[in-house]
């Protein structure tokens, strides 16, 4: 089965509070889009990456990224992370008509162990129809109103934690993007497929599996590089 993944890296990344778009953030003098997509293409079982940039990077990001190989393209994103992955899946098509399983990943999760990658593509390929990498949740989870007072405390026993990459079979990630009706931004490309109706499942993520929202996030992802071997 042919595998493409899909890279959001549009998004302004306020949170990290940096100068330039989060994904061209360095970590260690790399840029985050080049880790994960590196990531992506190390992990074995991704035959091509399509990258969705602010549309003033496509030129920059093309020489950038590129030179991981021939089987990575960058396309000109949207406003939102939406609209970002939209441009991507439909270069995807464009270009890999004969792709079977989509993955969809942040540019910001850039220490996504290969075997997490390798358990989502694997549950695809087996027959699952759409996977998330999970965790369960260490902290009490609470649910408020709009006033900010808890009007209950989910079991999190039955909660997790969602990473990604999240996979997709191909023709079902693209029946979710046809109904999107360019309203509120989606955050959660499963969350598209069960609305149609679709089973998700899942399989075990990582902690190192964690998205760079924050300096502090930004921090630790560089002293665990330094723990590496």
């Amino acid at each position: 089965m042919t595998v493409i993944a899909l890279v959001p890296a549009a998004g302004a990344g306020t949170r990290l509070a940096a100068a330039q778009p989060k994904a061209f953030v360095e970590l260690a003098g790399v840029p985050l889009v080049v880790r994960a997509v590196r990531g992506l293409l190390e992990s074995g079982v991704v035959d091509a990456v399509v990258v969705a940039v602010p549309a003033e990077a496509v030129s920059t990001s093309s020489a950038l990224l590129t030179g991981l190989g021939k089987s990575v393209a960058v396309v000109a994103g949207g406003a939102d992370r939406t609209a970002s992955v939209r441009c991507a899946l439909a270069e995807a098509v464009r270009l890999h008509g004969d792709a079977e399983v989509f993955l969809v990943h942040d540019a910001a999760r850039v220490l996504v162990p290969s075997e997490v990658v390798r358990s989502v593509v694997d549950a695809v390929r087996g027959g699952r129809a759409a996977v998330v990498p999970v965790l369960p949740l260490a902290d009490t989870v609470k649910e408020l109103d709009a006033d900010g007072r808890v009007v209950a405390t989910p079991d999190r026993a039955t909660l997790r934690a969602v990473q990604t990459p999240q996979g997709f079979a191909a023709d079902v990630l693209v029946r979710a993007y046809e109904g999107v009706d360019g309203g509120s931004p989606v955050t959660d490309d499963a969350g598209l497929v069960e609305a149609l109706g679709v089973t998700v499942h899942t399989v075990a993520g990582h902690q190192l599996a964690f998205k760079v929202t924050t300096a502090l996030d930004l921090a630790m992802a560089e002293l665990l590089l330094e723990e590496r071997p």
